[in-house]
């Protein structure tokens, strides 16, 4: 299935993509999006707040390994960890409905940019003010009666939506 190795993995070259969790409190959720991560090769995942990091049972149950391959790195909040990102350069957008939002279909990721997705708690969302440090805020089109989804579903897509846009992916 030319998979590769873990070795193979962190020398490999990876989506210029840094996904943040602020305050993201379900350990499963936590490993679900390090395995996302993984599968599209994320740069990182920077585990904010109370975001459980490894090595944690529940975070290896739905990461399956992936805990090891992607780099993660722990901040006190989201906002440091934008603050430092920004601080290099790197382009960063809060999923979150919010006024002035961007529809993720209509934002196309530049060529030889870096950016960073900060995906919220699953009851109260981005902290504000990470919203309002932000570059900008990016909103997933929703049809239904419900006004939200998993983390970890929204982790997924806005994933490939970047590796669809970056990778050029059919």
């Amino acid at each position: 299935m030319n998979r590769l190795t873990v070795e193979e993995y962190k020398e490999s070259e990876k989506l210029p993509l840094t996904v943040v969790l602020d305050d993201v409190r379900s350990m499963y959720n936590v490993g679900s999006v390090l395995r996302t991560s993984d599968a599209f090769r994320v740069e990182a995942v920077y585990l904010c707040g109370i975001t459980g990091c490894p090595p944690h049972a529940e975070i290896h149950k739905t990461a399956l390994g992936a805990e090891e391959s992607v780099a993660w790195r722990h901040y006190d909040t989201a906002l440091q960890a934008v603050r430092e990102l920004q601080g290099r350069g790197v382009t960063v957008l809060s999923v979150e409905q919010a006024e002035g939002s961007t529809m993720l279909p209509a934002f196309v990721p530049e060529r030889g940019g870096s950016y960073a997705v900060v995906l919220g708690n699953e009851v109260k969302g981005v902290h504000q003010e990470v919203i309002d440090a932000s570059d900008g805020c990016l909103e997933i089109p929703q049809f239904g009666t419900k006004h939200s989804m998993n983390v970890s579903v929204t982790a997924g897509i806005v994933i490939y939506h970047f590796a669809k846009s970056l990778l050029n992916l059919s």
